[in-house]
């Protein structure tokens, strides 16, 4: 089997090959303003399953094609909050999360274009977030990096020394859980280990 990745992110990307996965990348490009009033896991989880789809019903996909959608919202005070759309917006969503806790959810979404058997599942993780200063927030903020990512922050970057702790799955505050895309492999029939590839049987 091979996966096709419906996400630009490369963040997404870098985690599935550290679990020997060398998925082909194929932005999605649907556009997310036309999902609207949901409540975040379920936006989350409908945003991945229109990516998937649209990447899903093209002709050119690999052989033997498993197609992954994805999608992440930061969940605070009830509010979905996806990427900031600038700097002030990123910095005044660190401003209400500093000291406090919210919970990313990450919507995953996967196709099998060879039955036309589609699953979905949303994964949550708790993030308790540093009671940074306002001269974090600002040498942060400018750095560019929570522009890019959704909820303002990474746990694998830069942002990564303003998450005190998390609970749930690692991977997916970093964008993709590893342990539910398996699930769900196995949901449609295959072997998560079909996956991987150039891993060493030594």
């Amino acid at each position: 089997m091979h996966l096709v990745l419906a996400s630009a992110s490369p963040a997404r990307l870098s985690t599935l090959r550290s679990a020997g996965i060398e998925p082909t990348v194929i932005v999605s490009g649907v556009d997310e303003s036309q999902l609207d009033n949901l409540p975040p896991a379920a936006l989350a989880e409908a945003l991945a399953e229109l990516k998937c789809g649209a990447v899903a019903a093209r002709d050119d996909l690999p052989a033997d094609s498993l197609v992954l959608g994805c999608d992440s919202v930061l969940e605070l005070d009830g509010e979905a909050h996806g990427k900031p759309v600038d700097a002030a917006e990123a910095a005044a969503r660190w401003r209400s999360m500093r000291g406090r806790s919210g919970v990313l959810r990450t919507g995953h979404c996967l196709s099998d274009p060879s039955t036309g058997r589609v699953v979905s599942a949303t994964a949550s993780t708790t993030v308790h977030f540093a009671d940074v200063s306002d001269a974090e927030i600002a040498a942060y903020v400018a750095t560019g990096e929570p522009l890019h990512v959704a909820g303002a922050f990474t746990v694998d970057g830069l942002g990564g020394a303003f998450v005190t702790r998390i609970e749930g799955d690692h991977h997916n505050v970093v964008g993709v859980s590893l342990p539910l895309i398996r699930d769900l492999v196995a949901d449609l029939g295959h072997e998560w280990t079909t996956l991987w590839q150039d891993v060493s049987r030594a």
